[in-house]
């Protein structure tokens, strides 16, 4: 039996880097891929638009369904998880992938750029966690992972880029608080993180800050998303998870597979001491 064979995965931010490789990755054990995203024309920087992402989805063997939504407008958000209820049958696991980042001192962060980071690091992640639950709660084995890091008051993790860190960790704060709140109706409400930068297109854009070849790709982050979505949620929940770790629990520890340049040096993520 595969157990995401079925299954019913909302997942923002899917249309390109970790949110697209964990739809692959779900689809490929035969998953229903919710694809959430802004993208429906291509960015001329970026690959990817939900359509591109949905074709990917059905080739690796899965069924997509692509919607376009700005996670951050509460109308677009409900509306998308009712389709997404009412095309598969129900929702089984939401995945709060989508994050914009901007890596700036506070004078140098303009408050629009705070007020994106603000409006889909947390809002969205409030806002399709919410408009999912109910849905959530009525699933065998529901799942709501977020792709943020574990919360680390160490002042160097804010001195460089505080209204980035602020954002994210709004995300942990999501976690940890819904983890205890939906704990009694076996909701499981975890966080996943990279031990090592992850290379996407989003990152090639903060230009030669991270060099691909200090990097892992996307696909362990998702082989470690697949592993969390798949154990009981009743006994799996508030966990701020590392994706070597999750992948070591899972008996997979040769890890070269994933490095774009495995004679490299990896690049530590932010937030991990």
């Amino acid at each position: 039996m595969v157990p995401l064979k079925g299954k019913t995965l909302f997942i923002t931010g899917a249309s390109r880097g970790i949110g697209n490789a964990i739809a692959l990755r779900a689809a490929a054990q035969g998953a229903n891929i919710v694809i959430v995203a802004k993208t429906t024309e291509p960015h001329p920087s970026l690959p990817g638009t939900i359509y591109s992402a949905a074709r990917e989805v059905e080739a690796a063997g899965g069924r997509a369904l692509p919607l376009a939504v700005d996670i951050r407008d509460e109308t677009q958000v409900a509306a998308a998880v009712e389709k997404a209820a009412q095309t598969f049958g129900g929702i089984d696991a939401l995945v709060n992938n989508a994050s914009a980042i901007y890596l700036a001192d506070t004078p140098g962060t303009p408050m629009k750029r705070f007020d994106l980071m603000f409006s889909v690091n947390v809002r969205g992640t409030f806002a399709c966690s919410q408009a999912c639950l109910p849905y959530l709660k009525a699933a065998p084995n529901p799942h709501i992972l977020t792709l943020c890091p574990p919360l680390n008051m160490k002042a160097r993790w804010f001195k460089d880029h505080c209204a980035y860190t602020i954002s994210k960790y709004g995300m942990s704060m999501c976690v940890l608080g819904m983890a205890e709140e939906l704990r009694d109706a076996g909701v499981a409400v975890n966080a996943l993180w990279p031990r090592s930068v992850i290379y996407t297109s989003a990152l090639a854009m903060l230009g030669d800050l991270v060099k691909p070849e200090n990097c892992r790709r996307p696909e362990i982050v998702a082989d470690a998303a697949c592993a969390v979505l798949t154990r009981n949620s009743r006994d799996c929940t508030g966990n701020f998870f590392i994706d070597e770790d999750i992948l070591a629990q899972e008996g997979v520890t040769e890890l070269e597979q994933y490095a774009i340049d495995p004679k490299a040096r990896l690049l530590p993520d932010l937030f991990l001491d």
